[in-house]
């Protein structure tokens, strides 16, 4: 499985650079509010060209910025109060990690608001976890502050905002909910009609857990009068409340039975000389109503237990380098898609367009020059269109990264996948047409006669695409599943849709600059049907990897290997009977003999039909290694193994039974983070694990612990919980691969697979982590690295 995580990882550790650079400089603040409760305030001064990242970014891209406490003292000594309160950053679509991301330039502040347990503490010791980037390189710090919270000159109390709240009942249905704030003296709040990207942080109320749609708001949130003035410290005019703020907001209760409406103030107080930091205050407003209240959000400790148990206090970062990742590139996308445009150039939608095209260009023109230029606008513009049908990809990537990069393991889009390609494998057989509406094609010949220029060839290239769908849809959704299964995302996708129709735009310009080579092309026949025939049972062959990819995640037992192997053999018998001339299809003419072309293409398939019956087998010769990665994993088999484990070695699926075994037979660990779909760790598994000498120091001297992340098999429910996060933020443990992708993440900040970790039973590194490493000389080394600095 390849992932965009190897990318980012490589501008993350491989322009790391030495601890001389310290682009960001930290300090700390203590603001009382009251005898128990303190802000602790960080505040980050950045040099020029460099920015620090917001506390919540999406998965996959730069490490957020996070901090930690003593787990001695925290929810002993001292609680946290919700979440650290960020001065507001910039997010702008990040080119490096081809994402929007939110970063803070020259400055940046973070306020955690904290309630003392224990009057006795007198200071807070917190880690600042953070990444630093500018145009060229990142750097990944972390630093130790120390928090006074008895020294006077740092405490001073600051509370000049006090909340109450309010409801009315109008009717059966129709409630007024009002948030009243009282102010200090010179002290104000903002106006929620404050927009301005560089003036104060505007008031605004939101309202909570209505994910049922229990109620909906009427009409916009109300506020009492405002003052609007010049502020010198915004260089705007700004609108804000003095003494006193209202806000009124109308609702109507759709669900009789809800009992309480749940909402929250976000605002920022500020007086002549100085603003606090952005902060929350939370309510509960019953419907009978009953006194308003304030609710603190309270994390349940066994969460906080469980969560603390994923840390593994790993060390010795500091004595090895971390691996460089080397950058993946989009080229081998973009070459699979160049073949397949040249494949769809073979088909009868396609190949005779191709003489009638040039042809038009180079005798309608009024001259050969003109025809030549229009011809290779008409390419230009076909690869254009293809391109294009990328870029609303690239909208839903934007929106949320994961929604392409976590597919390869989603058990729903996978079966679609599957349903799909199945559905365009009996469209090639002939069963049936996939055609777009033929209006639109006709519609779009219409529009470039009438038209004519630039605009015309457009509509002309546009026609070509439209035609053509029934023989390069399937093509273009095997390219479509191919490339959104594959952690690239829709930037492979870009890349693969540009080789299709660079391969499919090049005959028509080659053609119109040399129009005597048309003389050489194969007249059309019935070899272009069994074009397609073939590509049918390629497709359905594709189609069951993605049943496959479903089948593993969830355990089904449906696919086991032997199971998929022998239905790949069915399919690639009856290609070859197909070849042979033994079985039609709708739409194929008669034979009359076997070219020399149908007998090697059936020669080669013979052969691979043969290379896969040893994969039926419960022999050494079932690995099948040309094929590691399409295949189910050899432990997922109809025999009965010795090990469910790779290559039936010894291994733990469990970190803490692995721990245990490793203290009873003083071995080394190997962290084995892998995946169930992951296409890279089976190429690992089954052809670097496999030499002998890796098999054998793999064998007898580590011990394994594969840790699937993606798998979706639920944890006993007494195993579930909320995980913690540093900002305070949670998240939902509910699989095993829930578990074991945020243990991973958590501990080495990657999550990518495969990664493999050594350490001892300490949780002392023995060598850098490494990924995917298809040189198994390399590899070894760096196993027997580990094993040396194991027995020093």
């Amino acid at each position: 499985m390849k992932h965009i995580t190897a990318f980012i990882l490589f501008f993350i550790t491989a322009f790391t650079v030495n601890a001389q650079l310290d682009p960001v400089k930290w300090t700390t603040e203590v603001e009382k509010i009251s005898d128990t409760e303190y802000n602790l305030i960080y505040n980050a001064k950045i040099d020029n060209h460099w920015h620090v990242y917001s506390q919540t970014l999406p998965e996959g891209g730069a490490i957020p910025t996070e901090f930690f406490y003593q787990e001695d003292v925290l929810n002993k000594d001292f609680e946290l109060v919700g979440k650290a309160v960020e001065s507001e950053s910039i997010t702008e679509f990040d080119k490096v990690f081809q994402m929007e991301l939110s970063y803070f330039d020259n400055a940046a502040t973070f306020t955690q608001k904290i309630k003392v347990t224990n009057p006795n503490i007198s200071s807070i010791e917190a880690e600042i976890s953070f990444q630093a980037c500018d145009d060229t390189k990142c750097i990944f710090e972390s630093e130790i502050v120390t928090f006074q919270l008895k020294e006077e000159k740092q405490s001073k109390i600051f509370d000049p905002v006090k909340w109450t709240s309010s409801i009315k009942k109008l009717n059966d249905t129709d409630y007024e909910l009002v948030y009243t704030a009282t102010l200090e003296d010179k002290w104000h709040i903002y106006s929620q009609n404050n927009t301005e990207p560089m003036g104060p942080i505007p008031t605004e109320i939101t309202f909570k857990d209505n994910e049922n749609k229990d109620y909906k708001t009427i009409g916009k949130l109300k506020e009492s009068q405002t003052i609007t003035k010049y502020e010198n410290a915004f260089a705007m005019d700004v609108t804000y409340f003095e003494k006193q703020a209202i806000f009124t907001q109308k609702i109507q209760v759709l669900n009789p039975a809800i009992k309480k409406i749940e909402a929250e103030a976000y605002y920022q107080a500020c007086d002549d000389e100085k603003c606090l930091a952005p902060t929350t205050f939370q309510f509960i407003n019953n419907l009978d109503g009953s006194q308003g209240l304030v609710e603190t959000l309270a994390i349940d400790p066994q969460d906080l237990e469980k969560s603390r148990a994923l840390s593994l206090g790993v060390t010795g970062w500091d004595k090895y380098k971390k691996e460089d990742v080397k950058e993946e590139t989009n080229f081998g996308i973009f070459v699979l898609g160049f073949i397949g445009g040249l494949i769809a150039l073979l088909t009868p939608c396609v190949f005779p367009m191709i003489p009638l095209t040039v042809s038009f260009f180079t005798k309608s023109a009024e001259n050969s020059q003109k025809g030549l230029a229009n011809a290779i606008i008409y390419g230009l513009f076909i690869l254009i269109i293809y391109v294009l049908l990328s870029l609303p990809f690239h909208f839903l990537d934007s929106l949320n990264p994961e929604i392409l990069n976590t597919i390869s393991t989603n058990v729903t889009l996978n079966i679609i996948f599957f349903l799909i390609l199945g559905f365009f494998a009996f469209s090639f057989f002939g069963f049936y047409e996939i055609t777009l509406p033929a209006s639109w094609g006709n519609k779009m010949d219409e529009t470039s006669s009438r038209i004519g220029g630039f605009i015309g060839i457009f509509f002309m290239a546009l026609t070509l695409a439209i035609v053509s769908f029934s023989c390069t849809g399937p093509i273009l959704g095997s390219l479509l599943a191919g490339s959104l299964t594959s952690d690239g995302g829709a930037m492979q996708l870009t890349a693969g849709m540009s080789g299709f129709g660079l391969a499919l735009a090049l005959p028509f310009t080659l053609f119109a600059m040399f129009p005597k080579w048309l003389n050489s092309l194969p007249k059309s026949g019935g070899w272009l049907n069994s074009v397609k025939v073939v590509l049918g049972f390629l497709e359905l062959g594709m189609a069951f990897k993605f049943l496959s990819n479903a089948d593993l995640v969830k355990h089904w037992g449906l696919l086991k290997r032997e199971v998929f192997i022998g239905i790949w053999i069915i399919i690639g018998i009856g290609l070859l009977l197909y070849l042979l001339g033994k079985i039609k299809f709708p739409h194929d003419s008669p034979l009359k003999k076997l070219s020399f072309s149908r007998i090697s293409f059936a020669v080669l398939v013979g052969a691979f039909v043969i290379y896969l019956i040893p994969g039926l087998t419960n022999t050494k010769y079932a690995n099948l290694k040309l094929l590691s990665g399409f295949p189910p994993p050899l432990p997922y088999s109809l025999y009965e193994k010795d090990s469910d484990c790779p290559l039936g070695l010894n291994c733990y699926k469990d970190i803490d039974q692995g721990l245990a075994a490793a203290k009873e037979e003083n071995k080394p660990i190997m962290l084995d983070f892998t995946g169930w779909a992951c296409v890279n760790c089976r190429k690992m598994e089954e052809q670097v694990w496999s030499q002998d000498a890796i098999y054998q120091i793999l064998k007898d001297e580590y011990i394994i612990v594969s840790l699937y992340v993606d798998d979706r098999k639920e944890l006993p429910k007494e195993e579930q919980f909320k995980f913690v996060k540093a900002n305070g933020n949670l998240k939902n443990i509910r699989t095993i691969g829930d578990k074991w992708a945020t243990l991973q993440t958590l501990n080495f900040q990657n999550n990518s697979q495969p990664f493999y970790v050594l350490v001892n039973d300490k949780m002392e590194l023995l060598n850098h982590t490494t990924a995917y490493t298809p040189s198994a000389d390399q590899y070894l080394e760096w196993l027997k690295e580990g094993l040396e600095n194991f027995k020093k």
